[in-house]
């Protein structure tokens, strides 16, 4: 298709242009205003012609059909015929008007909505992307809180912060800028750059990232990084980028869409001026080559692209995978190695408990352990501490009240709980090795962060009394569906994420992976993907996060996790996993590949028919209704033998595919 779309538009600097809430309405884009009012006058028409009503009535409708529909891709194949370019576009408006010429109304008012309604589709995916990178920017700040030389407080837009300037950033604010902690200690969350499911302890010393969420605790931040060179900001280039530069696609048939237009204008017009020259008449003359442009018209071969891709996105969809275009349904079935982001894609993103272990000098219970440590924890808000509390609803645990509640960022919690004291965190803050207790509990603390847990120590009376192993859980569906991407692809998928080698080997295990990359900034992961492209892979990327965005725009094929998908993923993303079930990806690549199968199946039917008719109207006379009856056959031949793909049956057969 050669429709003119909406490109997104690289914001300038850190200038607020949108935001989630403005995004694109489909009626908002022209190309969509003329593909709905040339299906309203289609389906205004259709019962009028069917029902005998007199010409009058649905002959105008479907002019209007013709030009609403038709004009924008007729315009763009004219501009695109000044630039010594002959494209499909322009040839199947020729061949609809061809077929109204000759009596063929309807079929050539249907192919004209069915190419606005496909442009314009196209024209709204693009639209939404645009969207979603303007609005990323909206997860920095507007403005920060700029500290004078006096310490004197001045709130500034965050475009006007240069480097060396000093911001506040306050508990539950958003930070202004990348930088560095002066003074303070908090706890930040920064899932949007590095995908860790966790807040992470900021101090004195330590990095902060733009748009990352601060907890409990104040900081002072010195700016080390212009506005526009943050990292946020550099994840928007990077999809701008991507999006950009990545290899334009084009369904199967359009690859040769050049030169199947040229040999049919130049045989349809050679077929017409022969024989006049040699002195024909020009009725049959113009009859014969008018049969030629209607059976020769790549109408059934459109048809044997679309309607497998199309049923197969339909089927997928009822499984809760959506393919956003044609394209993409027949690219996923090409791809021959994957790469998986690690939080909310193979894991749950939700902490969870997993590990409940008491010193055998406490005396304690694992059921008396938890319920101290969520007694302590009940009021806070932090991820961990809602982890702890879950765990203790979940065993059906009764939690006493507690008092004297107090959090400290970068530590823990403090509470009294039935009149003895109770504290919940870090064990290296709350820790002091001088007796057994102390350092048993130290031991034990070790050993789960070697496992990839976060260790959360519990203090009762200022006495060691046990620890808690915290993490990430692994998706009950990941390793099944690690190994069906193996077996699809000859090769194990790569783990691709930002949060620590320690955790990310610990669920790349549990998930039958070998290549663990972790650390990995949106930039790193870019690169890694690139890496593997560059090898001569076909990579899928899968993921959900705004740190993802970048690879999944320049993967051959980009896969988001939806229900806890960021919107600038899942509107990058070439399909989106709706209902979060990770076991579906390999299914839909299994599902393009048979459509892909069907679609050349159809090529094969078209072409026999097509070469068929043109050898019998070029040897002999073909009866003009007779070509049109089989050209028609021909369209409703691989248009029923597409739509196979509709029924639940082929999502089935994918699934045993793999």
């Amino acid at each position: 298709m050669s429709f003119t779309l909406t490109r997104p538009v690289a914001p300038a600097g850190p200038v607020r242009t949108g935001g989630p809430g403005r995004r694109t309405r489909i009626l908002a884009l022209p190309e969509a205003r003329w593909a709905a009012a040339a299906l309203l006058l289609f389906l205004g028409a259709l019962p009028l012609q069917l029902l005998g009503a007199p010409w009058w009535t649905w002959g105008p409708l479907y002019a209007l059909t013709y030009v609403t529909g038709g004009w924008e891709p007729g315009w763009e194949g004219l501009k695109a015929l000044r630039e010594k370019t002959l494209d499909v576009d322009l040839l199947m408006v020729v061949a609809a008007l061809g077929a109204a010429a000759i009596g063929q109304v309807l079929d050539g008012a249907l192919l004209i909505v069915i190419f606005a309604t496909s442009g314009a589709l196209e024209a709204f995916a693009t639209a939404r992307t645009a969207d979603s990178v303007r609005g990323l920017l909206d997860l920095a700040p507007a403005k920060a809180t700029r500290l004078g030389e006096a310490g004197a407080e001045e709130t500034v837009p965050t475009g006007e912060l240069a480097v060396g300037d000093v911001i506040l950033v306050r508990p539950g604010e958003r930070v202004g800028a990348d930088g560095r902690v002066l003074d303070g200690a908090s706890e930040v969350d920064q899932a949007t750059i590095t995908g860790e499911p966790l807040p992470v302890a900021k101090e004195p010393g330590d990095e902060v990232f733009a748009g990352t969420l601060n907890g409990t605790g104040v900081l002072r931040v010195a700016v080390e990084r212009d506005p526009s060179d943050s990292v946020i900001a550099r994840i928007v280039a990077m999809v701008e980028e991507a999006s950009g530069t990545k290899a334009p696609t084009q369904l199967f048939i359009e690859k040769v869409e050049q030169r199947y237009s040229i040999g049919m204008v130049a045989a349809t017009v050679a077929l017409f001026a022969v024989p006049l020259a040699f002195g024909a008449a020009l009725q049959p003359t113009l009859l014969r080559a008018m049969t030629f442009m209607i059976v020769a018209s790549p109408c059934a071969v459109v048809l044997a692209t679309m309607p497998p891709l199309l049923s197969a996105i339909a089927n997928a969809g009822r499984h809760g995978v959506l393919i956003k275009s044609a394209v993409v349904m027949e690219r996923l079935g090409l791809i021959d190695a994957v790469a998986l982001d690690k939080t909310g894609t193979l894991t749950e993103g939700t902490p969870r408990v997993t590990d409940i272990r008491p010193l055998v000098s406490s005396g304690l219970t694992e059921d008396a352990l938890l319920t101290l440590a969520a007694a302590a924890e009940h009021p806070s808000e932090h991820p961990l501490a809602r982890a702890v509390t879950v765990a203790a609803r979940t065993r059906g645990l009764a939690l006493p009240p507690v008092a004297d509640f107090a959090s400290a960022p970068g530590t823990g919690v403090t509470a009294t709980v039935d009149g003895r004291k109770v504290a919940v965190g870090s064990p290296a803050r709350l820790l002091d090795v001088r007796a057994g207790e102390a350092e048993a509990a130290a031991e034990l603390a070790v050993q789960l962060e070697e496992d990839g847990r976060t260790a959360a120590l519990v203090v009762l009376d200022g006495t060691p009394v046990g620890v808690l192993g915290i993490a990430d859980r692994l998706r009950t569906d990941a390793r099944s569906t690690v190994a069906r991407l193996a077996r699809l692809t000859g090769c194990t998928p790569v783990l691709v994420t930002g949060d620590n080698p320690r955790a990310a080997a610990r669920v790349a295990a549990e998930a039958g992976i070998h290549d663990v990359r972790a650390g990995l900034l949106p930039q790193d992961k870019v690169h890694a993907v690139k890496a593997m492209e560059s090898a001569g892979r076909k990579v899928l990327v899968v993921g959900d996060g705004v740190n993802d965005a970048p690879a999944l725009a320049a993967a051959h094929t980009g896969i988001a996790m939806g229900r806890a998908g960021s919107d600038l993923a899942l509107e990058t993303a070439d399909a989106v996993v709706v209902r979060d079930e990770l076991a579906t990806v390999p299914i839909a690549v299994a599902l393009s590949r048979r459509s892909r199968r069907l679609v050349v199946q159809n090529l094969v039917i078209a072409a026999v028919f097509i070469t068929g008719l043109v050898v019998w109207d070029l040897a002999g006379t073909l009866p003009l209704p007779l070509g049109v009856a089989g050209h028609e056959g021909s369209t409703v031949i691989v248009g029923l033998n597409g739509l196979r793909l509709l029924r639940d049956a082929a999502w089935t057969r994918a699934e045993r595919d793999h």
